[in-house]
C-alpha cells in the first residue's frame, strides 16, 4: 500500500517561505494570488498492510518523526 503524507504549518504559524513566494508571485503579475502557504510531501511505501493498520502506522509516524505537531498539522492518503 503506498501513501502521501502532507505536512503543513498551522494556521496560527507565521509561514516566511509562504510570504516571500506571495510577494515574487505578485511582484511578477499574479497579483490575484491573496496567500501562499508552503508544505512538503512525503511518499511511503507501507509494502502489503491492511487499511486500519496502515492508518495506524502513518498516525503514529506523523506524531513521532515525520511532523511537528506543535507547529505542524499532516493529513494522508492511501492508495493501493
Amino acid at each position: 500500500m503506498k501513501a502521501k503524507v502532507y505536512v503543513t504549518l498551522k494556521k496560527s504559524i507565521a509561514d516566511p517561505q509562504g510570504t516571500a513566494i506571495k510577494g515574487m508571485l505578485n511582484k511578477i503579475g499574479f497579483s490575484r494570488v491573496e496567500d501562499v502557504r508552503i508544505g512538503k510531501l512525503i511518499e511511503l511505501d507501507l509494502g502489503n498492510v491492511e487499511k486500519e493498520n496502515a492508518e495506524a502506522q502513518l498516525t503514529e509516524m506523523c506524531e513521532k518523526l515525520l511532523a511537528n505537531t506543535v507547529i505542524e498539522e499532516y493529513r494522508f492518503e492511501l492508495e493501493k
